[in-house]
């Protein structure tokens, strides 16, 4: 092995069985090694079953802060002996195994190192109680690797202790376990590991967290006082966060909690109950992932033609149907985008990271009251259940609700002729008043029929096409108020774009890095929202071919650039992941050579001037 190890830049994987307490010792590494300052990532690919099944947590640690997933593992924690072979595949050459020798075994591999740790063994030794000895197991291979790797000790014990402030009878028996893999490790393991983790300070002054949390968060400071829901992975931490944060935040000193978490029967109850409360004049959200959206389509429907404002947090899975449910994809763009029947078009805001699930979703209150209609917060299972390293969350406390065009006793006093659905301002959006906002002024009833201007039923064709028209104009003026798309341009003129959205966004930017020293310069574009905004055909339009990275099988996002932005087919090329897992930028970069070399669109290249459209 090198006698130079590579510093900060390796990936760990574990290799574990569902239910086996492993989780929190996999977290503990990976935090570990963010508050020694290093850039890390971490990824939680688990099954769908309650216990038994293989588990795996994969760790990438990169000082100039790569954090999307990578392929390739250099140290692996094989501790499951159903996906020994799966787990030995996945080695770099050069790579190291670390497993539990208590049982002999054969290793087909010799271009690797192999550890023996016979962690069973050594817990069984010192633990009479049978769960300790599962538990601490897990606890005993993170001592081994903080030796292995030459990681700082005090930050693991520090983090332990912090860890089990609540719990303090468990931390020294924690500190026992990592003692006791670090004992063995230095007295039996004499191999020089060719990657080492340092303290750096890369990380100094961000936070360690996941989307659903920050979602949740981000609810409460929007002011969301009712969350109504049925349970669906990857979604129900969303929930779950929003109760714990309403607990802690919202809870007078008698006790009484100003807020109401409502678990309904179903998914289209749980739509429908937040419709009630946010026509009530509080604010409202449901959180569910794909099949939760397609039972709840006909409550959205209605919530879209009655104009109602509803927030919804899609956490992506895969799909179809049933399909993978903890795995990711980015497979729900479409539906969302014209969910229920009839001429739908609804507001999706796409965050990249937790800090953005924590603004967007503060956001999406704010443009669902100003908009009277249904937003949609569409996130996946990466970044809503993983860990990300970024920024502190914002918040200016200056900053008031925008309940959008509400009208009190006063202004209903002041207005001559109103009507619900009358367009005074030539926006497509018109006043609404809320349940007693006056004794005998600005009642409506509120229907998912065709309707005129002052919500009285009708089947004049003529009205309806009207009432659809200005729904049109509506989305129009959405368009301006959604975040504007994020630009990245290259250093000198180039052909070419790549365009993404979500998650995808860490492994494009290492990827056009990477495209960098091929030769390859990428101007990029960073979807936040749709309806579109002007600028992104004519982003688009600048270059002879725009690269569109997405985790889904049928180009979603590029046939709703196609169909809502207009733009050309043959301008529009997909790279397309799909297999439920976070996509690399090795993927990204691959997929573009091998088109541009395909089609020869790198032979004779000449860098031209570029102008906006």
């Amino acid at each position: 092995m090198s006698t130079q190890p590579k510093v900060n830049d390796l990936v760990v994987k574990f290799a574990n069985v569902n239910g086996s307490g492993s989780a929190s010792a996999n977290t503990m590494f990976a935090k570990s090694v963010f508050r020694m300052g290093v850039p890390v990532s971490a990824k939680n690919i688990f099954p769908s079953n309650i216990q038994g099944l293989p588990t795996w947590y994969e760790v990438r640690i990169h000082e100039n802060g790569y954090t999307a997933r990578r392929d390739g593992v250099d140290v692996m924690v094989a501790m499951n002996p159903q996906s020994y072979a799966q787990d030995l595949a996945e080695l770099v050459t050069g790579g190291i195994l670390i497993y539990d020798s208590s049982w002999p075994r054969r290793w087909e591999r010799e271009d690797i190192t192999i550890i023996g740790v016979p962690i069973a063994k050594l817990c069984a030794e010192r633990y009479e109680d049978i769960r300790q000895r599962q538990l601490f197991k897990n606890i005993v291979y993170v001592g081994v690797l903080s030796v292995l790797l030459d990681m700082d000790y005090d930050t693991i014990k520090q983090l332990v202790s912090d860890q089990f402030a609540g719990k303090t009878k468990l931390i020294e028996p924690n500190l026992g376990a990592l003692q006791m893999g670090r004992d063995y490790a230095l007295e039996h393991i004499d191999v020089t590991s060719p990657w080492t983790v340092a303290k750096s300070d890369k990380t100094q002054g961000q936070i360690f967290t996941t989307g659903n949390k920050a979602a949740g968060l981000g609810a409460v400071y929007a002011g969301a006082t009712v969350a109504s829901w049925y349970p669906i992975t990857p979604s129900t931490s969303v929930v779950e966060e929003f109760e714990r944060y309403l607990n802690r935040f919202r809870k007078q000193e008698d006790g009484t909690l100003l807020g109401a978490v409502v678990q309904a029967e179903d998914e289209l109850a749980a739509a429908g109950m937040a419709i009630g409360a946010n026509w009530n004049g509080a604010r409202a959200f449901t959180a569910t992932s794909g099949p939760g959206i397609s039972l709840m389509s006909e409550f959205i429907g209605l919530a879209y033609f009655a104009e109602i404002p509803l927030v919804l947090l899609d956490i992506q899975r895969g799909g179809p149907s049933t399909g993978m449910p903890t795995r990711t994809q980015q497979s729900d763009i479409l539906t969302c985008a014209y969910a229920s029947h009839g001429d739908t078009r609804h507001v999706l805001l796409f965050p990249r990271d937790p800090n953005e699930c924590f603004s967007l979703t503060a956001d999406a209150f704010d443009l669902a009251e100003r908009l009277q209609t249904p937003v949609f917060v569409v996130s996946d299972l990466d970044i809503g259940m993983n860990d990300w390293v970024v920024d502190p969350f914002e918040w200016d406390d200056s900053r008031t609700f925008d309940r959008g065009k509400v009208l009190d006793a006063e202004g209903l006093e002041a207005t001559a002729d109103w009507g619900r659905y009358k367009d005074v301002d030539g926006d497509g959006i018109g006043y609404r008043t809320l349940p007693g906002a006056h004794p005998d002024k600005g009642a409506y009833f509120t229907r998912g029929t065709s309707h005129n201007e002052y919500a009285r039923y009708t089947e004049d064709g003529r009205i309806h096409a009207q009432t659809l028209d200005r729904l049109n104009r509506k989305f129009e003026t959405a368009a301006a108020m959604v975040p504007k798309p994020v630009v990245r341009k290259a250093d000198k003129p180039t052909r070419f774009a790549i365009l993404n959205f979500g998650s995808t966004d860490p492994a494009v930017g290492e990827a056009i890095d990477y495209l960098k020293v091929d030769g390859v310069t990428m101007d990029h574009m960073r979807l936040r929202a749709f309806p579109f905004s002007r600028e992104v055909a004519d982003f688009i339009n600048r270059y002879d071919q725009v690269f569109v990275v997405e985790q889904n099988r049928d180009a979603q996002m590029r046939q709703l650039l196609i169909i809502e932005a207009e733009i050309a087919a043959e301008k529009l090329v997909p790279v397309l992941s799909y297999d439920g897992m976070p996509v690399t930028a090795k993927f990204v970069r691959e997929t573009i050579r091998r088109h541009l070399e395909q089609s020869g669109a790198l032979g004779g290249f000449k860098p031209t001037p570029v102008t906006a459209a």
